[in-house]
């Protein structure tokens, strides 16, 4: 190989690398085995407790009902 195609070649290829570093990935971050057991059991007690939070206000306001028809006969 001559010294002027060895240069170019040495040049292109950091250029390719620098491009290819620059670019990034569109491949998403590796979330670990333990981590999306957490974010499961997570999401799970979140939805319990939405679920527990709309039923509460309407036995709350059953009770209060009862005890305002109570206190009123």
């Amino acid at each position: 190989m001559n010294r002027r195609k060895k240069i170019n070649s040495t040049l292109k290829a950091k250029a390719k690398k620098a491009n290819a570093k620059k670019a990034g990935s569109n491949k998403p971050a590796y979330i670990a085995k333990a981590d999306r057991i957490k974010l499961d059991e997570a999401a799970v007690t979140e939805v319990a407790v939405t679920e527990v939070a709309a039923v509460k206000p309407d036995s709350a306001v059953l009770q209060s009902d009862l005890v305002t028809a109570t206190t009123t006969s």
